[in-house]
């Protein structure tokens, strides 16, 4: 084994297309960061960011995907939440996350939100593509 980080198991995949998959992919990643032993809170603060996530898909792709898995990096463990979709993509991705930006008329929470709530964030994003939002939740 190397030093880097390592998957522990297959991910979980919960399609998104409607607003009761949004609960489902909350539900799984509540699950799998208490598995991983992460406090109630923790694992409220992944099933947060999954919802922020999976509203976006809803909201701006119609359909897309969240992929959860669970990850270990030398002693420590963690929940890798991945959102994959093939909508329109996010022609300025540093306002979209910047915080306060909201194309849907909502607060503006999402992404910015999302960033603030875990780890580790990244976003890769092309106009007319679609995005993929990588985040990372460590346990405590």
């Amino acid at each position: 084994m190397g030093d880097g980080p390592r998957d522990l198991a297959e991910e979980t995949v919960v399609p998104i297309r409607a607003d009761s998959d949004i609960v489902t992919a909350r539900q799984q990643g509540r699950a799998m960061a208490s598995l991983l032993g992460f406090s109630s809170t923790e694992a409220t603060l992944v099933a947060t960011a999954i919802s922020e996530l999976a509203r976006n898909i809803v909201l701006y792709a119609t359909r897309g995907e969240i992929a959860l898995s669970a990850v270990e990096d030398r002693n420590r463990r963690g929940v890798i939440v991945m959102a994959r979709d093939k909508g329109p993509g996010i022609p300025d991705v540093r306002r979209a996350t910047a915080g306060g930006y909201s194309t849907s008329g909502g607060l503006g929470l999402g992404l910015a939100g999302v960033r603030r709530l875990m780890d580790e964030f990244e976003i890769v994003s092309e106009v007319g593509s679609g995005t993929t939002v990588t985040a990372k939740k460590w346990k405590l």
